[in-house]
């Protein structure tokens, strides 16, 4: 099998048969299309969950421009579910998702305060 790389700076450009034919597809086409797709199953709510939380996660973890052992140091979260989190292998509980939203909103209080609480950790 031959491989292909694109280059970004050098699309591959559309006969104007394919462009005609893409601009002639209705949204019903092409969801028709997507979901006829076997290589491309429609993701399922437990997949979407995963991936929902693992856009939050990264989302305040970027926040407080931390790397992930850094982060998960900081904030006491064990730095193999963060990964986790962050691949979206696993869903984030509300528990979690709760803590991760007052860290967005106060990082150096969460941070203080876990330092205040276990000044050795």
């Amino acid at each position: 099998m031959a491989r292909y790389k694109l280059n970004p700076a050098d699309p591959p450009a559309l006969t104007q048969a394919e462009q005609a034919r893409l601009e002639s597809l209705t949204p019903s086409d092409c969801e028709a299309a997507a979901l006829a797709d076997p290589e491309n199953p429609p993701l399922t709510e437990a997949e979407l969950a995963r991936i929902r939380s693992a856009q939050a996660v990264r989302r305040v973890r970027a926040h407080t421009g931390l790397s992930q052992a850094a982060f998960a140091a900081t904030y006491h979260i064990n730095p193999a579910r963060l990964r986790d989190l962050e691949q979206a292998r696993t869903a984030a509980d509300s528990a979690l998702l709760a803590y991760l939203a007052v860290i967005e909103r106060e990082p150096d209080l969460v941070r203080h305060t876990l330092h205040a609480t276990h000044p050795a950790a």
